[in-house]
């Protein structure tokens, strides 16, 4: 079963947060959330320890600018409407992207973020605010991680010994010119203080494997996805120390069109992987870079390379939006149906003319209940929530 996305302008009027079944497909509902933004984009899940579901984004005029926000909505339980959205950064001078929520050990919320100037991802750091009455208000932001290049994505691990993992990707700048993505590499952030300090562990052999997924496969098992600048195949790696050390991530059977992926372990072991059925060989769109619509702004933290390294690709269209199963392990994903389908083009950022088609950056997790919860990027308009009952996975 495939679903085919209406028009990018006819999307504003459909955000009103109020979930509804889908007319052809039984066990599957849908909502567009409501927000005061053109752009909306990087959606995580997560709920709260009151059963209350979150979820945060960026949002303003298009990604890189100073307007861009984080915000979040909230799905009470029992509710069938998705929550006016509340801002949570505001820095003017910042874009504020890639927002995840984390439940500590200890019963506080924790809300982190990157802050960069202009398109500059290399000048990137993470930024936090913390809750301590169970995510209802949030405390005054901080500086997390203040390498210059660091940004986050995916959720937060805590392994056997208590030990927190926060996933990071390392944006580094070549040669003088602005961050294009070429030699981005993969890292841990690991705590033992519960979040106090941080240890920087990077991943070897990772040029070009970037939003690293953490998974807890069981004891210091663990599993890793990450996302593929080079446009080619989602990359995995593992580790059998509880996240200490990884091997060098190696391709998996899935494409990567270098967009986002997220993946969770479902309630029965099973895991579910959500990301776009695409990749460099499957097309030949291309663009520039991610921020070759806004003005260049200064370069950042430089390394020398050749000039025969090579290059990030932009542009490769984002669609469909398919969900896979794995039940060994991840080693093979066989089991896969299409959330959204379209032209998935991506050659612009443009949300305010409607020129932006993709769907991409998801987020997915399972409730107890058995129902799995997925949001995405739509069209960079809005950001959608699927609903669908445990019987109707693939």
């Amino acid at each position: 079963m495939s679903f085919t996305g209406l028009p990018p302008e006819s999307v504003p009027a459909l955000m009103t947060g109020a979930i509804a079944p889908h007319p052809a497909v039984e066990g599957r509902a849908e909502a567009y959330l409501p927000s005061p933004c053109i752009q909306n984009h990087a959606a995580n899940l997560a709920f709260l320890p009151d059963g209350t579901l979150t979820c945060v984004w960026f949002g303003g005029t298009m990604e890189g600018m100073g307007d861009i926000s984080i915000y979040m909505s909230r799905l009470s339980p029992g509710s069938e409407r998705w929550s006016e959205p509340e801002k949570m950064s505001d820095d003017p001078q910042k874009s504020e992207q890639n927002p995840l929520i984390f439940n500590a050990p200890d019963g506080k919320v924790w809300l982190l973020y990157t802050s960069q100037t202009s398109g500059n991802q290399d000048g990137s750091v993470v930024k936090c605010r913390v809750s301590d009455d169970r995510g209802r208000t949030f405390g005054p932001v901080r500086i997390l991680c203040d390498s210059p290049g660091t940004f986050v994505r995916q959720q937060i691990v805590v392994n056997g010994r208590g030990e927190w993992l926060l996933p990071v990707f390392r944006c580094v700048g070549l040669d003088g010119q602005r961050w294009s993505g070429d030699a981005d590499t993969a890292a841990v952030l690991i705590s033992r203080d519960g979040g106090a300090n941080w240890l920087m562990n990077d991943i070897p052999d990772s040029i070009g494997a970037v939003h690293m997924n953490i998974l807890p496969l069981g004891g210091d098992e663990m599993i890793a996805f990450y996302r593929n600048r080079f446009a080619e195949n989602i990359l995995s790696s593992r580790s059998s120390d509880g996240g200490e050390t990884w091997s060098a991530p190696e391709p998996t059977e899935l494409p990567n069109n270098n967009s986002s992926i997220q993946a969770t372990v479902l309630n029965d072991g099973a895991i579910a992987m959500v990301y776009n059925h695409s990749n460099a060989g499957m097309s030949d769109a291309r663009r520039q870079s991610l921020y070759d619509e806004i003005e260049d702004g200064e370069a950042g933290e430089t390394v020398a390379v050749a000039d025969d390294s090579r290059k990030a690709v932009w542009g490769v269209p984002r669609a469909p939006l398919s969900l896979a199963i794995s039940r060994n392990g991840g080693k093979s994903f066989p089991h896969r149906v299409d959330l959204d389908t379209g032209d998935g083009f991506c050659l612009s950022n443009n949300s305010k003319d409607s020129l932006n088609r993709e769907f991409s950056y998801p987020s997915v997790l399972q409730g107890g209940d058995g129902t799995l919860h997925i949001a995405y990027t739509y069209y960079r308009r809005a950001i959608k929530h699927v609903r669908l009952a445990a019987q109707s996975l693939p």
